[in-house]
């Protein structure tokens, strides 16, 4: 288990809890759906050893960081102010590397948009960037995905994921964390009805799993018993707002700061848009970019299903700034 120091900082009203370790240029990570700053873990001991001070954050309704009810609190303009606000009280006055992964790429992605000031450089895993759009993602999906099963659709009516996924946490979790690994392929988006709920079909492993032990689900386990799932899954309810607010923005897009993308070769990500691969489509906004990185034998868990290789990965980035 990794030593960290917490610290919590302050974003007007809103809480922010962050792991640190290290001195140094500031790297800040930021996790996804459904995990916590631990996520990092190995890459929080590694560019630590390198110089670097590493602060993983709990992404707000995660953890130990604060928690509100409302969808509204989840827009990507408020959770990419929290971001930059871990910057300023962290940073030395110097902008900062943002790693992210799954959600927190796209929030990652966002910090260098909205607040370009305080991003050095950007790296995002397993979700490219896409400039969020006047059209909602959510508006795709619902035309992909019309008569059959998209799990971001069935989060959207209050409650209903919550109460199947709060219903017992473990295993949840470990469904999750299997389902979208390299060895859980396929049983994450496989094809079910649109009537169908979100675990239905998927497979409740033996532990350990290739990338996670019984004592580190249960550091997850305990978070979400703490917070419940409302937070993770507001998230993917915020979307529609996005769109209003953030797709009416009047800039073009583009990110103007090294960026890199590291994905795993067998991530289910690749699939979400029928007929198209979304890895091809990260250096398409990114005005500086320095390279894709697909690790093979890595399903969506990339940094924790392959952490040598992705360590290297950031290793690479970095020697390039």
């Amino acid at each position: 288990m990794i030593d960290v120091e917490f610290t919590t900082v302050a974003n007007g009203d809103i809480e922010i809890e962050v792991a640190t370790i290290g001195s140094g240029p500031l790297i800040v990570f930021v996790h996804g759906w459904p995990e916590l700053w631990f996520s990092w873990r190995h890459q929080m001991e590694h560019v630590a050893a390198n110089g670097y001070r590493a602060a993983a954050i709990n992404v707000r309704g995660y953890g130990g960081s604060s928690n509100p009810t409302e969808i509204e609190a989840y827009t990507m303009r408020e959770i990419t102010g929290d971001v930059a606000a871990v910057i300023d009280a962290l940073g030395n006055g110097e902008p900062a590397v943002v790693i992210g992964h799954d959600w927190g790429a796209p929030i990652a992605w966002n910090t260098a948009r909205l607040h370009a000031d305080k991003v050095r450089a950007v790296m995002g895993m397993s979700v490219p960037y896409l400039p969020i759009g006047p059209t909602s993602s959510l508006d795709i999906f619902r035309q992909i995905y019309a008569d059959k099963f998209f799990y971001q659709l069935y989060f959207q009516e209050p409650g209903v994921a919550e109460a199947e996924l709060g219903a017992d946490d473990a295993r949840s979790l470990r469904m999750i964390y299997f389902g979208a690994s390299a060895a859980g392929r396929g049983t994450f988006l496989g094809e079910k009805p649109a009537d169908s709920t979100f675990l239905e079909g998927m497979v409740d492993p033996e532990m350990p799993l290739s990338h996670l032990t019984e004592d580190e689900l249960a550091v997850y386990a305990a978070a979400y018993e703490r917070s419940g799932w409302h937070g993770p899954i507001n998230r993917y309810r915020a979307q529609d707002l996005d769109a209003a607010d953030i797709g009416h923005l009047d800039d073009d897009g583009v990110l103007t700061q090294p960026a890199a993308f590291v994905g795993g070769a067998e991530d289910a990500v690749r699939q979400f848009i029928p007929g198209l691969d979304l890895f091809d489509m990260a250096p398409n906004s990114c005005g500086d970019y320095r390279g894709t990185t697909i690790v093979d034998g890595a399903g969506h868990w990339v940094q924790q299903e392959r952490p040598a290789e992705t360590n290297a990965a950031i290793d690479a980035f970095l020697q390039t700034l």
